[in-house]
């Protein structure tokens, strides 16, 4: 059984009298542990499949499953529990809370998940120790780099141990040399089991992942496997 599984999956966007169709009948299978990148052009539909994957957006028609399970049946409780124990997030602005320390943005989707305290701090910091920042955990984001402040947001990402890590354009406010960095411990983490589906539009990032799917106004333009 595929983790994410989208049969003619279509979004369509209504703008006054005309509609926009961002997906085009899209059909994907990605199995547990692979490592895919999606590719495209600035409006070819990638971050709206991203969205749809991440279960952020619902999509206009087609199904979508998650570990064999329909995601258009499930209510909001359900989805929120999925964004938040299945699904880690990477965004290219890496979304972390100004005033709190690296320890504490790690901890946050454990603080929505109910988690006692002392569990809280001890998964963090395990979660940070596994990005190689276990000596920064008491920094505020301005006190860190733009490339220890996107591990930061990895961790965060990791700390539910989730079924997917998701990443939009991870180095897109990174200077090249931080953007090889991430990418490595990109690498690492897939070595380690992490099933990884990336977004992005530069084909040098693209190049780490295992499989590339290129999407071109909407539809799959095609979907490469690379060479072991």
């Amino acid at each position: 059984m595929a983790l994410i599984e989208t049969v003619d999956l279509w979004k369509t966007y209504v703008m006054g009298s005309e509609e926009i169709h961002a997906l085009r009948g899209v059909s994907i299978q990605i199995e547990r542990g692979e490592y895919v990148a999606i590719m495209g052009p600035s409006g070819s539909g990638k971050s709206t499949l991203m969205n749809l994957i991440g279960c952020l957006d619902t999509p206009s028609k087609g199904s979508y499953l998650l570990n064999g399970k329909q995601v258009s049946q499930m209510n909001d409780n359900e989805l929120a529990r999925i964004r938040n124990e299945e699904i880690g997030f990477v965004f290219q602005t890496f979304n972390l809370l100004p005033r709190a320390t690296a320890l504490r943005n790690v901890e946050l989707p454990l603080v929505y998940a109910g988690m006692a305290a002392k569990e809280r701090d001890l998964q963090a910091r395990g979660a940070l120790e596994k990005v190689e920042l276990g000596s920064r955990m008491n920094h505020r984001p301005n006190e860190l780099s733009g490339g220890q402040r996107q591990r930061v947001a990895i961790a965060r990402a990791l700390v539910n141990n989730p079924s997917i890590l998701l990443a939009d354009e991870p180095t897109g406010n990174l200077d090249s040399k931080t953007g090889v960095e991430i990418m490595a411990l990109f690498d690492r983490l897939h070595k380690a089991g992490n099933t990884i589906v990336l977004v992005t539009h530069e084909s040098d990032v693209a190049a780490y992942a295992h499989r590339t799917i290129h999407i071109r106004d909407g539809q799959v333009e095609n979907d490469v496997r690379r060479a072991a």
